[in-house]
């Protein structure tokens, strides 16, 4: 099989110029919300264990949180209805210092004194005075300090989100006015989290104008290039009554798609961002390469799953160190040769990787056929091999893969180069916006009878519904044909 090109010159070429990136999280507007509401919990509840711990003589640990933890629950929910009664999860609104420091404040009071009002469940504050006012004061002070920590950091450009909008009219117009980062000519969405860096229009007469101060940076063709150059997060789609996407601009948004961007019409995107439905709103035929939206839950999975990845595969590899001389000894009476096989495979983004496993087949067994999927009785296979396979001890290697970020646990198996050939352009950069990984939902649905349809299938299914619950259903159907007693 010939050798793929080197993957960081195709890298470089396909993204362009990259520069430096700043390593700060660019947060998305629910993740915004989830931040605040987080923080806010936490300053408010450390402001009632502070109080405990000077009045009451409680430790200020965790202990008293879980001896306690009616307290700390009664509070924090009076303080998400008074939140919500002033609206303190407003966005733009929180970006204002002044404003946000108001409206938290006057939550804060209502909350602290509401709180005293609940017997029994609350401690028994209104028999000191000075233990009634400290416990006010501090819950009243603290939210309101973290929210201009917040406004005066989490506003900056390093935490913003750089939009790309595709369609320079009246929807990319409207949806360019939202963004613009004027906060100085009271832009009230401007805190919103996003900045639209700027548009991509196919109209000549547009090009390097600027559209409600937002330039107009290329055309469709250019669409690759500026993703790169221009550091983008999201890729916002403002084409209104298109009935479809021109071949090359939807090539353009599937190699988006393919790094990991999001892409989202910009009706979804203003909706969210001002809490009304536009009168120009994007349409085509775009819905194959926008399966995923805004969501907190998302990045919150993907960090939760990496650190899951870590720790399986330090607990993978100790395993394989424990096993690899029994392996290299069969090996050696079976069929002598290298303990390791390497393939060439492609990941996540399209980078091409090495995947390490025990090898299980001939040495050179795939020098006349190519990289092929292994049949019931493949006479490639070596008999410690066939062991090796049916017990899927071959893959424990690819825990080596899984500690460089190459893999994930869970997730797609990687295909080969050749492969490629197998999907559509879409169904491909879906495929590669996921890390691949050492079992999958094809894996434990299917026994190696299964057709490449059915693979494929369930495959490209999983990229769509990745979640903490799939990926655990995943490696109990895994454990359970692992184990003999697994169907099909």
């Amino acid at each position: 099989m010939e050798t793929p090109p080197n993957t960081t010159e195709a890298s470089t070429t396909h993204t362009g110029h990259r520069g430096w990136r700043v390593p700060l999280p660019r947060l998305s507007l629910s993740e915004r919300r989830l931040l605040l509401a987080l923080v806010d919990l936490l300053v408010l509840n450390i402001a009632l264990l502070t109080t405990l711990a000077l009045r009451f003589d409680y430790a200020f640990s965790l202990r008293t949180l879980t001896e306690a933890w009616g307290y700390f629950l009664l509070l924090s929910a009076l303080w998400f209805l008074w939140s919500s009664f002033f609206d303190c999860y407003d966005l733009p609104a929180t970006a204002d210092a002044s404003h946000s420091a108001w409206r938290t404040g006057r939550a804060g009071v209502l909350t602290a004194l509401s709180y005293l009002t609940v017997p029994v469940y609350s401690p028994p504050f209104l028999h000191s005075r000075l233990t009634a006012v400290l416990f006010v004061g501090l819950v009243t002070l603290s939210v309101p300090l973290w929210r201009l920590i917040y406004a005066a950091v989490f506003v900056q450009p390093a935490f913003q989100r750089r939009v790309l909008i595709v369609g320079a009219g009246r929807s990319g117009s409207e949806l360019a006015r939202v963004l613009a980062a004027t906060p100085q000519q009271g832009n009230p969405y401007a805190g919103s989290g996003y900045v639209a860096v700027g548009l991509v229009d196919d109209d000549p007469a547009k090009l390097g104008t600027h559209v409600e101060g937002v330039p107009v940076l290329g055309n469709r063709s250019d669409l690759p290039r500026l993703v790169g150059r221009h550091r983008v997060d999201m890729v916002v789609l403002a084409i209104t009554h298109a009935a479809e996407v021109h071949p090359e601009l939807l090539k353009g948004l599937l190699d988006a798609r393919e790094l990991g961007l999001p892409l989202i019409p910009m009706s979804e995107l203003y909706e969210q961002v001002t809490g009304r439905v536009p009168v120009n709103h994007a349409g085509g035929n775009l819905h194959v390469v926008l399966p995923l939206g805004d969501s907190a839950t998302g990045r919150v999975f993907g960090v939760g799953k990496r650190l899951f990845d870590l720790l399986a595969a330090v607990v993978g590899l100790l395993i394989v160190a424990l096993i690899s001389p029994f392996v290299a000894l069969s090996n050696a009476f079976s069929s002598p040769g290298p303990l390791f096989y390497r393939q060439t495979r492609v990941g996540r983004r399209g980078n091409y990787f090495q995947v390490v496993k025990f090898r299980s087949m001939i040495p050179q067994a795939e020098a006349s056929s190519g990289a092929v999927w292994a049949a019931k009785h493949d006479p490639r296979i070596t008999p410690a091999g066939r062991f090796l396979r049916r017990t899927r001890l071959d893959e424990l290697p690819q825990f080596y893969n899984v500690l460089r970020g190459e893999m994930s646990l869970v997730g797609p198996r990687p295909d080969v180069p050749a492969q490629r050939a197998l999907y559509s352009d879409a169904d491909w950069a879906q495929r590669c916006s996921v890390r691949p990984g050492i079992t999958g939902l094809a894996q434990a649905l299917y026994r190696s009878e299964s057709t490449e349809a059915q693979r494929l299938a369930a495959d490209l299914r999983y990229t769509h519904e990745a979640s903490c619950w799939l990926d655990l259903k995943i490696l109990l159907l895994t454990c359970k044909r692992l184990s003999g007693k697994g169907g099909n």
